[in-house]
Formats: structure tokens, C-alpha cells, sequence
């Protein structure tokens, strides 16, 4: 289930949020802030000169990027231990037979395919290498994303500088009239302000979130990748639980620890309980 990332918007309403709020508690008017020269000079020089280094589909690759920014695909990989337990249970039991009945209910098309391979009876040296390719050619099209919005936080504040210096620029060419200097000069700033501001809290925050989901996205293939190789190679699926809690937090390997051993009390106590000697007291 794909939910709207709230911490996107919270993060863009609280950054920008906060620089309003604090130009207006040092006394400025919000309406001091608007300037359409700037806003055309800074985005429009950013969008362009960002478009300059992209190839056609990377820019037509654009909308779904902020989509992806915007949109959030939880991804637990506590969760996605215990399907890998669970498909090695299944294939303990029934063997890989039992597992091409269950593709079709795969959703995620990383591990339908991991699993494709094995059912196919792919060698496991060729299945490594076929995942690996896979998380390599995903991480490499995660890259290229980034670079577009980490690319326009770069150029941005170059632009606002350029609008400044434009902006100075038309200031000093009407220097005769010195009453309206000062106004002219704060509105040619304003360009800094907005290549400055929107560089560091849209188009660099967008780049950061991309990141994190490429890695999140990584440590999950890699997750899949080692359990379907540890499944195919027929291990116990014990031990594939054991082995893949590598990849969790600390936090939630130590909660599966704690989990495992209250199990386990749980199992002794009552072999305890159902192995004491029946109570004779009492009877003839």
C-alpha cells in the first residue's frame, strides 16, 4: 500500500514556513518577499539549465520522480524476513514445485523474479549474478534521478546571484534618483534569497529523500537476494531467520531476540508443566 509522505510536506511548510515567520518578526512585510522578475530569472534559469544536461527521457522521467517524492511505499523488512521463512518452510516441505504455485502472488517483481530463478532450477552462482545485476542497474537509475534535483541545487543559487547582479545592475543605471535605491536594492537581493532558499529546502531535501529510498530500496533487494540464495541452497529456515536479522535495526533485531526467547520459556514451561507427576494425594 503506497501512502502520502506527510513529513514532505511538513518539511516544505515548516522550512519555508520558518523564514516567513522570521522576516516578519524582525518587522518586514510578507508582500516584501514577492518579487516575479526574481521568481522567473531563479526558476527559469534553474529548469533550464538543468534541462540542458539531461537526455529527453530523464526529463520526461521528472513528474514521477516528485510523485515518488510525494507518495511513500513502506517497506519492512521484518516482514519481508518471515515471506523468505516462510517460502523456505514451504519448500522444506514440498519442495520448488510448491513455490512456482505461489509467484503469482508475489507482488513485489524483485523477489518474483528471485524466486523465478529458483524455481527455473538456475544455478546459484548464476542466480547471485542476475540479482546483483538487477540491484546495479536499479541503484544506477536511483543515481541518475538524484543527480537531476542534486544538478538544480546547484545552479539555483548561482541563478539568484545572477538576478541580484542583473537587479544591481538596473539599480545603478537609475542612480539619480536616490529615494529609490534603497527598495530597489532589497528587491534585487530577493533573487539571492530565492536561489539560496529554494537550493536548500526543495530542491537538495528532494534529492536527500530520493537518496534515502534508493538505499532503503538497496538494503531490501540485498535482504531478498541472500535469503533467496540461503532457500535455494535448502537451509534451515531457522537459520535464514537468524542470518537475515543482520539486516534490521539493532532495535528490532534485539525485539525478534526477546520474541525468540520468550518462545522458548514459553515451549520449556510447558513441557514443565505437562511433564509432572500426577498428584496422588488424597486418593485410596
Amino acid at each position: 500500500m503506497i501512502f502520502l509522505d506527510l513529513n514532505v510536506i511538513l518539511g516544505l511548510i515548516i522550512g519555508f514556513g520558518s523564514l516567513i515567520a522570521g522576516f516578519i518578526l524582525e518587522g518586514g512585510h510578507p508582500g516584501a518577499l514577492l518579487a516575479l522578475t526574481a521568481a522567473i530569472i531563479v526558476f527559469g534559469g534553474t529548469i533550464g539549465a538543468t534541462m540542458i544536461g539531461l537526455s529527453r527521457e530523464e526529463l520526461l522521467n521528472i513528474p514521477r520522480l516528485l510523485k515518488v517524492t510525494l507518495r511513500e511505499k513502506p517497506i519492512d523488512l521484518g516482514q519481508a524476513i518471515e515471506t523468505i521463512v516462510n517460502y523456505a518452510v514451504m519448500a522444506r516441505k514440498e519442495g520448488f514445485v510448491r513455490l512456482e504455485r505461489e509467484l503469482a502472488t508475489v507482488s513485489d517483481a524483485f523477489l518474483r523474479a528471485a524466486l523465478q530463478l529458483v524455481v527455473d532450477g538456475t544455478d546459484p552462482e548464476q542466480t547471485r549474478n542476475v540479482l546483483e545485476q538487477h540491484i546495479y542497474a536499479t541503484g544506477e537509475r536511483h543515481a541518475a534521478g538524484i543527480g537531476v534535483f542534486e544538478a538544480a541545487g546547484g545552479y539555483a543559487p548561482t541563478m539568484g546571484i545572477i538576478g541580484t547582479v542583473m537587479g544591481l545592475v538596473h539599480v545603478l543605471s537609475n542612480i539619480s534618483t536616490p529615494d529609490k535605491l534603497g527598495p530597489s536594492i532589497a528587491m534585487a537581493f530577493i533573487a539571492t534569497l530565492y536561489g539560496v532558499s529554494t537550493a536548500n529546502l526543495l530542491w537538495l531535501p528532494i534529492a536527500a529523500k530520493l537518496k534515502n529510498r534508493a538505499a532503503r530500496e538497496r538494503l531490501y533487494q540485498e535482504l531478498i537476494l541472500e535469503g533467496v540464495l540461503a532457500l535455494q541452497a535448502g537451509r534451515n529456515p531457522t537459520l535464514i531467520r537468524s542470518t537475515l536479522t543482520a539486516f534490521l535495526a539493532p532495535d528490532k533485531q534485539r525485539s525478534i531476540a526477546g520474541a525468540k526467547t520468550a518462545a522458548i520459556k514459553t515451549a520449556a514451561k510447558g513441557v514443565t508443566v505437562s511433564g509432572q507427576a500426577p498428584d496422588h494425594k488424597g486418593q485410596p
